[in-house]
């Protein structure tokens, strides 16, 4: 899917402005975009939202550009994202261990953001 977004946009000549710091700036745009839709719903209100046909189509169109750009800057620095993601899975393995089978204290939550060792996976 990524070399047919370079394809598509090297046949439209646009590949001056997809620059690493340009696609990145266009992927956080989208990304707020896909934030908009959620911006005043109830907790339970976003987790309906696939239910409106209307909010569903804005949803997928939001999360099409989001990876659109996305890939779009891993092919402009070189990046795999599956390899990436992978490596962050690793990572986070190591750094957030399962809790223990048996705990009765609910749920593992996250460390809070500002322990900088602790930092919730992304």
């Amino acid at each position: 899917m990524g070399r047919r977004l370079v394809a598509f946009a090297e046949a439209r000549h646009w590949q001056p402005f997809h620059t690493p710091k340009n696609l990145v700036a266009a992927l956080s745009v989208e990304a707020s975009e896909l934030v908009e839709i959620f911006q005043w719903s109830t907790p339970e209100e976003s987790a309906r939202v696939m239910d409106d046909p209307g909010q569903a189509h804005r949803v997928r169109d939001e999360v099409a550009d989001v990876l659109a750009y996305l890939l779009q800057f891993c092919a402009a620095v070189g990046v795999d994202p599956l390899t990436a993601l992978a490596a962050k899975i690793e990572r986070n393995e190591q750094r957030f261990p399962a809790p223990t089978h048996g705990r009765s204290d609910g749920p593992a939550r996250p460390a809070p953001v500002d322990d900088p060792e602790r930092t919730p996976p992304h």
